[in-house]
């Protein structure tokens, strides 16, 4: 009962987070970007495209233009990251939609685009770090980061930088202004670079050290709850010669929280270890990268080495076997 109680707090802390970072990425969107008329890329570029040209409510832009995406996606990334990003969307737009009454006749700077681009980049790359920090997401262009980091090890923000930079540059053929696509662009490298910031960026791994005379219920949780494998070693401990069962847990940096979550709710008196990891490969982690040498064509083309017998006659290695 306790357990299901601590599991629905941090669920409901984890949605508040969500709500705050979509918060904070609605604000500096309506209150910086759109009065100043600069596509910042991603889903909510496309969806400003349809409102400058169109009228459409980029709030609704956003939703329909997500969903699509969702649907596309729903193999591959998951049906959990697919209702977590479906709450995530449906969110978003209506804050979008409240803020961008509000902020519609209000210029909170004025005369001073550049100064915009910049706070709402922050403002933007904080919300969108705050919430995939909490497994959440905006929707837009995660999506797609999120299909490729599946199979690449691009990080989250170089992946939102590379395509909302095809999109920023489409924008030409509506305001034909080349400092809207400088801002645009502005905009995204700001944004991929505080959104890496807060989410521990390049993909970090920790490694974790766990001492427990409840060993065995916090690796059976870890398994069932973070979805991590777990590694038995045994030890001894010099201070009190006892055996000591130690379990060792690769994760990512962002799911540290859930491991820590997960060891304090079974035992609170347990001592962990968290270190930095380079680099995790393998198994439920990242994929070597790696050209392999082809060998094959290599051999094809080496001259067999050639002998000569008492006689002066010439053979090949081949023909002596």
């Amino acid at each position: 009962m306790a357990d299901k109680k601590a599991y629905l707090l941090n669920t409901a802390q984890d949605y508040i987070f969500i709500v705050l970072g979509l918060a904070c990425y609605a604000f500096g969107f309506t209150a910086f970007i759109l009065p100043e008329k600069i596509v910042i890329g991603g889903v909510a570029g496309m969806a400003s495209l349809l409102y400058y040209q169109w009228g459409i409510p980029v709030a609704w832009g956003n939703y329909g233009i997500n969903i699509i995406l969702l649907l596309m996606a729903a193999k591959i990334v998951g049906m959990t990251f697919v209702k977590r990003t479906v709450f995530g969307t449906t969110v978003l737009s209506l804050l979008i939609y409240l803020f961008q009454e509000i902020f519609s006749n209000v210029t909170i700077v004025t005369g001073q685009p550049f100064m915009s681009v910049v706070i709402g980049a922050l403002l933007c790359g904080f919300g969108i770090g705050l919430t995939f920090v909490h497994n959440g997401s905006s929707g837009g262009t995660d999506i797609i980061a999120a299909m490729v980091s599946k199979h690449s090890n691009v990080t989250i923000g170089r992946m939102i930088l590379y395509v909302d930079f095809l999109i920023i540059s489409s924008s030409y053929l509506l305001f034909h202004s080349i400092d809207k696509i400088v801002y645009g662009v502005v905009f995204v490298m700001i944004l991929s670079f505080v959104t890496d910031l807060v989410i521990n960026s390049n993909r970090q791994a920790v490694q974790f050290m766990i001492f427990s005379d409840k060993w065995e219920e916090i690796a059976d949780a870890i398994i069932r709850d973070a979805h991590r494998g777990c590694t038995i070693l045994n030890g001894t401990g010099w201070y009190t010669k006892n055996n000591v069962t130690i379990l060792m847990v690769m994760c990512r940096k962002i799911e540290s929280v859930t491991i820590f979550r997960i060891v304090k709710s079974i035992d609170k008196h347990a001592f962990v270890t968290q270190s930095k990891v380079n680099g995790v490969y393998g198994r439920g982690f990242d994929h070597v990268k790696v050209k392999m040498k082809d060998i094959s064509n290599d051999v094809r083309h080496v001259h067999p080495q050639t002998y000569y017998d008492a006689e002066g006659n010439a053979t090949t290695k081949s023909q002596q076997a």
